[in-house]
């Protein structure tokens, strides 16, 4: 089943860094993320986090049934951030 991209609005702030298996990632999790989706499954997104555009990027599913979206070295660069630094993400359209 193919998903029709729609469009969103939804903003929130995280600190970087969410433990998974006794290891800390380089990710922001999204808060009530599960039922804003309405799955807990894994969902692509556009977003932007503080100014840095980040097309079709996938948030993952945490195994706490929730999402986070990874933030790699480049992009953590390019945002003069690392983990423990706050971040605002602006989610802007699903796409799957």
């Amino acid at each position: 089943m193919t998903r029709e991209p729609t469009a969103l609005d939804h903003t929130f702030t995280a600190r970087i860094g969410v433990e998974v298996k006794g290891e800390t990632w380089a990710c922001v999790e999204m808060p009530d993320s599960a039922a804003f989706f309405g799955t807990g499954r894994a969902v692509r997104v556009d977003a932007t986090v503080d100014d840095v555009d980040l097309m079709n990027v996938g948030l993952m599913v945490t195994g706490r049934g929730g999402h986070m979206l990874s933030l790699n070295a480049a992009t953590r660069k390019r945002l003069g951030k690392d983990i423990g630094d706050v971040v605002t993400v602006h989610l802007s359209r699903r796409l799957s």
